[in-house]
């Protein structure tokens, strides 16, 4: 282990590593690395755990693999096998060095206070949006995006670019993307009967590197009835590593991870991470076209155009197309712009606002430079949100207009906004973009424009595949920027499968949550089983499986579908309160209406959230026509929120037969002291925050020749006789005690 009594500096642990790594046949250690740490192994069925060992402390990240790839080839190495003794002693000293490396990053404890110019301590002094504090972060703060969303999206990427790469690199976009893809599934064959092989080789032949190579003949045998050995020859070299290169620090430029392929003989090629070979896919061919200085302008444009697209295909996904408008310009009465809106959405009284952005994090931010990573940041997030946030504040202001793209004019005159979201996204990779985000962005938030939130195309892509409802993704988003400051993780994914999961909540006084990787052990099978083929779980247990078939369930697709502001925040409060007060309504709702079906008389329900900062829900259920079942709800509503001093309060109206919503109201303004309603609500009970749904009593007796309680208007002889007392039960009103 390294000596702890004097901790040596970053350059001199890099150098003895780059020294171990050109050591006689480490090719072999880093295969074995490889196998170790980016295979997922199971049985016959995955299980989550089998993903949780992904998350183990003690695996290399692919990050640290590629730095011990660029490292190795930095000189010509032989493929000679070590003796076990000797391949035992590399992977020791390797993760001793990485461990190290890892230390020698991080500052001195000293550099974590400042004092001003009283000796005191400077409470202003902020050393975490230091580049020195930063560079950690970006080096392990892993990876944004699944391998095949870089698979997936560089085919959206580059699809107006194709004419370019048939001119220059002789082959098209469908021919690029089945070779990668041959190249990934022959990997994957061979890494699965490597374990099978080493049963017929005595163990000092054992070696994984086998899986990692192929030829172009391997490839073309996979693919020749679409593409021709040529051209698979031209490919595989378009990812060649280049010799002689520089690779000097850990956070310089490592060619091997934009030319992952490495040619070992005439015929024979390497590749180490498929990831890698699918990253460079996504980001390699930009710089391709920027090298051609008379196509880079055209380059930049269709790299803007696809971050935009992108988000609102994926938008569009969750809310629909008619809710989902692209290039809004807000004008003013003379027509001038005043503001410009990537991607708008509408839905009832909310809107997100989208700008997005194609800028990467350079060279010089990497290796922790102040003035760099900030401008980096400004470039890439600051401006967007800036202009995010304007135009918010521009919709909340009725003399201006919107036209989108197509100079079609977007009606938002009756519209009362409760909440603007502002979303920034960026294109690429940006390493520690979450924990930068919080570190630099200066924003703005009031009652209605939210905190911003910050993500890239690849976790947009995921929330929207996992909360593909406008409830389900305002909720998120909701509590998402509600939690800005709170909330820590290495990115943003981990938050969204802890929500997933448990429902993301904060309670009161709780002022910092830590969310760990291994959360994300069910997400990552979902999405494998729904993008990659995997025989796993679709959804993760949690929020999108606890509700299903029931009646709370239904009603959040009832009020998506309905797109009333009033019903839709009470939507949005159902899906912030727990498991257990949603049962309780479940239970509540069939036994109001139960009553309400034996009477034929309103039945009502109030409860109060202790969660919720001053809000409550009463639910009516009759057969009463809508205006007077608007009244009779509304009146009730204003006296519980008055007896309660809240200052929200929803109020439901729903059909005894169906259950379904009728309408809602939603009630919004501060608690004023009244004379009358003090009146008017003396007599009130105050509403349970939690009460016991299934007391029950029996019904009174019905007369075989009476019509049916259920409300069929049959006699009860020839309706519910025989199923009594199953299915024929009254509700019992914990508020009255009826």
């Amino acid at each position: 282990m390294f000596n702890k009594d004097r901790q040596r500096t970053e350059a001199e642990v890099f150098s003895d590593l780059e020294s171990l790594c050109q050591s006689d046949g480490y090719l072999h250690t880093i295969a074995y690395f490889c196998f170790r740490d980016n295979v997922v192994r199971c049985g016959e069925e995955i299980q989550k755990e089998d993903f949780l060992e992904q998350y183990g402390t003690d695996r290399l990240l692919r990050i640290e693999i590629s730095t011990l790839i660029g490292l190795a080839f930095k000189v010509e190495l032989n493929v000679n096998l070590p003796t076990p003794a000797k391949m035992q002693e590399y992977i020791e000293k390797t993760e001793t060095f990485l461990l190290e490396l890892h230390h020698s990053m991080m500052p001195d404890i000293s550099d974590m206070s400042r004092l001003d110019a009283n000796n005191k301590p400077d409470k202003s002094y902020n050393p975490f949006n230091k580049g020195a504090f930063l560079r950690e972060p970006i080096f392990y703060g892993g990876e944004s995006a699944y391998h095949f969303q870089y698979r997936d999206l560089s085919k959206l990427k580059y699809k107006h670019d194709e004419d370019w790469l048939i001119r220059n690199k002789g082959y098209s976009l469908e021919e690029l993307f089945i070779v990668i893809e041959a190249i990934g599934d022959l990997q994957l064959k061979k890494v699965n009967n490597i374990l099978t092989q080493f049963l017929e080789e005595h163990p000092n032949q054992w070696s994984f590197l086998a899986p990692y190579t192929f030829t172009v003949d391997e490839i073309y045998l996979a693919v020749f009835s679409t593409v021709s050995k040529s051209t698979v020859d031209l490919i595989v070299n378009s990812f060649v590593s280049i010799e002689n290169y520089t690779f000097e620090a850990l956070d310089d430029f490592n060619p091997k991870n934009a030319f992952p392929i490495i040619k070992l003989d005439t015929d024979t090629y390497l590749l180490f991470q498929n990831y890698t070979l699918l990253e460079a896919l996504y980001e390699s061919p930009f710089f391709w076209f920027w090298d051609d200085k008379l196509y880079r302008s055209q380059a930049m444009i269709n790299r803007g155009n696809f971050t935009e697209e992108f988000s609102l295909d994926r938008l569009k996904s969750v809310f629909g197309s008619t809710r989902v408008f692209q290039g809004v310009n807000i004008l003013e009465k003379k027509g001038v712009v005043a503001g410009e809106i990537d991607i708008l959405v509408l839905f009832g009284n909310r809107a997100i606002i989208l700008q997005a952005k194609s800028k990467k994090l350079t060279i010089s931010s990497r290796k922790g430079n102040d003035q760099s990573l900030q401008s980096d940041f400004k470039k890439a997030v600051q401006h967007a949100y800036d202009q995010a946030y304007f135009c918010a504040d521009l919709l909340l202001r009725s003399e201006y207009k919107l036209v989108d793209i197509n100079n079609n004019e977007i009606d938002i005159s009756s519209t009362k906004f409760e909440e603007i979201y502002p979303v920034c996204i960026v294109s690429d990779h940006y390493p520690a973009l979450f924990f930068q985000a919080k570190q630099f962005l200066k924003y703005h938030e009031t009652e209605t424009i939210k905190a911003p939130f910050i993500m890239d195309v690849f976790f947009l892509d995921v929330f929207a595949e996992m909360l593909d409802s406008p409830l389900y993704f305002l909720s998120y988003l909701n509590r998402r920027t509600n939690y800005s400051q709170e909330l820590m993780a290495h990115h943003e994914m981990n938050i969204l499968a802890y929500h997933l999961n448990s429902n993301l909540w904060l309670d009161k006084g709780m002022n910092l949550m830590h969310i760990g990787d291994d959360f994300c052990a069910e997400l990552d099978m979902a999405m494998l089983t729904r993008r990659d083929g995997l025989d796993s779980i679709q959804t993760p247990e949690g929020i999108l499986t606890k509700y299903q078939d029931t009646t709370v369930g239904k009603y959040i697709s009832n009020i998506e579908r309905m797109n009333n502001s009033s019903t839709l925040d009470f939507g949005l409060l159902l899906l912030t309160i727990n498991e257990n007060s949603i049962r309780q309504i479940n239970d509540v709702i069939d036994l109001i209406c139960s009553k309400s079906l034996v009477d034929g008389k309103n039945h009502d329900f109030t409860i109060g959230f202790e969660h919720a900062d001053g809000e409550g829900l009463t639910i009516h259920c009759n057969y009463d026509d809508y205006t007077t079942a608007k009244v009779r709800l509304e009146n009730h509503a204003r006296k519980r929120k008055y007896y309660t001093k809240s200052k929200k309060w929803h109020g439901i109206c729903i059909d005894p037969k169906t259950k379904k919503i009728n309408f809602g109201i939603y009630i919004d303004s501060p608690w004023k002291y009244s004379q009358k309603m003090e009146q008017e609500t003396s007599h009130m009970a105050k509403p349970l925050a939690n009460f016991n749904p299934t007391t029950r009593v029996m019904p009174k007796k019905i007369g075989r020749n009476e019509k049916c309680h259920c409300g069929s208007g049959k006699k009860y002889k020839k309706c519910c006789l025989w199923e009594f007392p199953k299915n024929c039960v009254t509700a019992y009103n914990p508020l009255t005690g009826e």
